[in-house]
């Protein structure tokens, strides 16, 4: 059986952060199930896509739609070799819900890989699990990580023990490079 991936997110989570990096662990041969709180499997998620204008920060734009696989609170770390945690608005709003706090706070204890990016460190910092790492984020969630004890670094990618984090998605083949990395697997070209 394959290795399987939890993608945990929910509505508004930035599109390119949750598609990109489902697509390319499926085609390394993972399987990667999409989990969201307040859902049931089947049920869909509204993604966006975020873009900047002359606006002091972004617009948000309607993205895809994407089924989840299985709800938040019926996902298990055991069953999975890692976690990834997009973007977007998704990590504020996922982050109320106790069961997946909970669910964070396993992969951390079992020391899972896990690849969070942009405003996934929100989510992170709601689990208590950045005190005493270095990370990266959005900058705009940099207070967030210092907040709750992480040093903030101002790099695309920063890798810390079982931890990977990225700025935003045009840091996909970095971040994701890493994360396949601490499952791992190999990539030769």
């Amino acid at each position: 059986m394959a290795k399987k991936i939890l993608l945990l997110t929910g509505d508004c989570a930035e599109d390119y952060e949750v598609k990109v990096p489902q697509q390319a662990l499926m085609m390394l041969g993972y399987g990667v199930d999409v989990a969201a709180p307040a859902k049931k499997s089947g049920d869909m998620l509204q993604l966006v896509v975020h873009d900047f204008t002359t606006l002091a920060t972004y617009i948000e734009l309607p993205g895809h739609r994407i089924a989840v696989d299985v709800a938040a609170a019926d996902a298990r770390e055991a069953d999975y070799a890692g976690l990834v945690i997009p973007g977007g608005r998704a990590p504020e709003y996922i982050r109320m819900y106790d069961e997946v706090l909970a669910l964070v706070k396993a992969f951390f204890a079992a020391g899972k890989p896990v690849a969070s990016i942009c405003h996934g460190n929100q989510l992170l910092a709601a689990a208590g699990v950045l005190a005493e790492r270095t990370v990266t984020s959005y900058p705009a969630c940099a207070a967030e990580c210092r907040l709750c004890g992480a040093a903030w670094q101002d790099a695309p990618v920063v890798v810390h023990g079982n931890l990977v984090t990225a700025q935003a998605w045009p840091n996909h083949p970095e971040w994701l490079r890493a994360f396949v990395t601490l499952l791992g697997a190999k990539i030769e070209i």
